[in-house]
C-alpha cells in the first residue's frame, strides 16, 4: 500500500491521547493480528499485550472468530433496531443476563456504547431520580482525586484528573472531589484503619460542609485505575461510603467500566468488595472489546421512581444504545467467559502473579517505590528516593527516565503495558492483561518487565 499504513495513519488519522511526536517524528506500531495474549505487528513480531488492549480484551485474542460468528448471525437476521418504545432479542436477553449476574437488585439495564456514554446517562438518571422525588436541589456529585470517569463533558466533569480537565473548564457545575486510597504517601506508621477512618471522616465533612440535601450522587471506582491500582484500604472503608449515602439520601454510583466482568476476580468489583451500589456503570469488558457496548446497570427502586414521575420515563437516548449486534457479541462473550472459567481463572491465579510480580519488585527495588492492586489489575509505582517516596535523580527527570529509557526498553522486549507519570510526577508502569492468562503467562510477563526494567535502568545509570 503506497505510504504504508504507519504513515497513511500519521497524515488522516486523529488518534486518542496521542503526543505530537508519533505523528511526526516516532515509528507508529501497525498491529494486524492477535492470539490468546499476544498481538502481531505487521512485520510479524510478536507483543505480550500487558494491558488486554485498555484493559478491556477479557477474552484475549483467540476467540474472535466465535464472536463474529454471532456477530454474523446478528447482521443477517437485524443488523439495526432501536430500544425507542421497541426491543429486539439481543438487547433483552442482555439485559436479562446482566441483571442475573449483578449484585443485590440491580434489574434493570439501560444500554450506552462505551464507558463516558455510560457515566452520561448515570448523572442524568441520578439527577432525574432526585427531581422526581421533589430533591430540585440535589445536583451535585462527589468524585475522587486523580480519578478517571471519560472525556465527554458530564463524566470529564466527575474527573479528578486535572491534567485531562482544566483546559475545557468551566465544566459542569456542582463536582466536588474528595481523597483517592492511595496509602503510598499517607504518614508512616498509619495503619489501614486509620487511613479508613480518615478517608470516611473526610468524606462525611465534605458532605456536610456542601450540604446533604445537594447532592446527587457519589461515583467511585471500586479499584481506581488513574493513580495506579488504588485498592480500599479495608473492607469498613466501602462500608462506611454506603452508610453515608444511606444517611444522606445520596445515590452511590460504582464505576465498573474497568473492574466489572472478572477483571478483579468477581463479575463485579463492588461485589467483590462487598457492598451494594445503586447504580454501576460499565463498558469494556461486557463484550471483551469485540465491539463497543456500555450502560448502566440501575435496581429497580430508581427506574421505577423515574418512570412513575411527571416525564414517565428516563429522559435520555442514543442511536446506538442497545445495538443488536452489539449485544450479540456481548452474550457470546458472557457465554464463553462461563463456559471458560474466565472469572474464577483471575481469581485462583491472582496471588500467583501478585508473587511473580512481587519478585520483580524485589529485584528493582532501587527504582520500584511501591507495587499494589488486585486481581490482574496491578502497578508499580518507581522513584529513586525511597525516603521522600519521589522521583529524584539527578539530570534526569521522570519524563526523559519514561520516554528516552523505559517506554524504548519495553518495546524492545516485546510488552505493551501502561506508562505514565502520575499526578505527584512518579512514573507509573500498569499492567491488566487479558483474563485468559496462564501460569506461563504471568511467567513470561514477569520476565519482560524483569528485562524492562533492568535496560532502562541499566541505561539511564541509576
Amino acid at each position: 500500500m503506497p505510504g504504508g499504513i504507519a504513515e497513511i495513519a500519521k497524515r488522516h488519522l486523529v488518534m486518542n491521547f496521542t503526543p505530537a511526536a508519533k505523528y511526526r517524528d516516532d515509528d507508529l506500531p501497525v498491529f494486524v493480528r492477535g492470539e490468546h495474549c499476544s498481538v502481531f505487528d505487521e512485520s510479524g513480531r510478536r507483543f505480550f499485550d500487558g494491558l488486554a488492549g485498555l484493559f478491556c480484551v477479557q477474552l484475549g485474542y483467540t476467540h474472535g472468530a466465535e464472536v463474529g460468528d454471532a456477530v454474523r448471525e446478528q447482521l443477517a437476521a437485524l443488523p439495526y433496531q432501536t430500544t425507542w418504545s421497541v426491543t429486539h432479542p439481543p438487547a433483552a436477553l442482555l439485559a436479562q443476563k446482566i441483571a442475573e449476574l449483578a449484585p443485590g437488585d440491580l434489574n434493570r439495564v439501560f444500554f450506552a456504547s462505551g464507558g463516558g456514554e455510560s457515566n452520561e446517562a448515570a448523572i442524568k438518571l441520578a439527577r432525574q431520580y432526585h427531581i422526581t422525588r421533589g430533591d430540585h436541589a440535589r445536583y451535585k456529585f462527589i468524585a475522587r482525586r486523580v480519578a478517571y470517569h471519560g472525556t465527554s463533558f458530564g463524566a470529564m466533569s466527575l474527573n479528578g484528573m486535572t491534567d485531562v480537565r482544566k483546559m475545557f473548564e468551566p465544566l459542569m457545575n456542582g463536582v466536588r472531589h474528595t481523597h483517592n486510597t492511595k496509602r503510598y504517601r499517607r504518614p508512616a506508621g498509619e495503619t489501614a484503619e486509620q487511613t479508613t477512618a480518615f478517608l470516611l471522616a473526610e468524606l462525611e465533612s465534605l458532605i456536610v460542609q456542601e450540604g446533604p440535601d445537594t447532592i446527587a450522587a457519589i461515583i467511585m471506582e471500586p479499584l481506581q485505575n488513574a493513580g495506579g491500582s488504588l485498592t480500599p484500604p479495608t473492607p469498613e472503608y466501602f462500608a462506611g461510603v454506603r452508610r453515608l449515602c444511606d444517611t444522606h439520601g445520596i445515590l452511590l454510583i460504582a464505576d465498573e467500566v474497568i473492574t466489572g466482568y472478572g477483571r478483579l476476580g468477581s463479575w463485579f468489583g463492588s461485589a467483590h468488595y462487598g457492598f451494594q451500589p445503586d447504580m454501576i456503570t460499565f463498558a469494556k469488558g461486557i463484550a471483551s472489546a469485540y465491539m463497543p457496548l456500555g450502560g448502566v446497570i440501575a435496581s429497580d427502586r430508581i427506574i421505577e421512581t423515574v418512570l412513575d414521575g411527571p416525564v414517565g420515563m428516563f429522559n435520555h437516548a442514543l442511536t446506538y444504545g442497545g445495538h443488536p449486534v452489539a449485544c450479540a457479541a456481548a452474550l457470546k462473550n458472557l457465554e464463553i467467559m462461563e463456559r471458560e472459567g474466565v472469572v474464577e481463572n483471575v481469581a485462583a491465579l491472582s496471588p500467583f502473579l501478585g508473587e511473580k510480580l512481587g519478585e520483580v519488585a524485589a529485584k528493582h527495588a532501587g527504582i520500584v517505590g511501591d507495587l499494589r492492586g488486585d486481581g490482574f489489575h496491578r502497578s508499580f509505582e518507581l522513584v529513586t528516593d525511597h525516603a521522600a517516596k519521589r522521583w529524584d535523580a539527578e539530570g534526569l527527570s521522570a519524563g526523559d527516565f519514561v520516554n528516552g529509557h523505559l517506554s524504548p526498553a519495553l518495546a524492545e522486549v516485546g510488552l505493551l503495558c501502561r506508562v505514565a507519570i502520575d499526578a505527584e510526577g512518579n512514573p507509573l508502569v500498569q499492567v491488566s492483561p487479558p483474563l485468559v492468562m496462564t501460569r506461563d503467562d504471568i511467567d513470561e510477563l514477569a520476565s519482560l518487565l524483569d528485562r524492562a526494567f533492568a535496560l532502562a535502568s541499566d541505561r539511564a545509570g541509576l
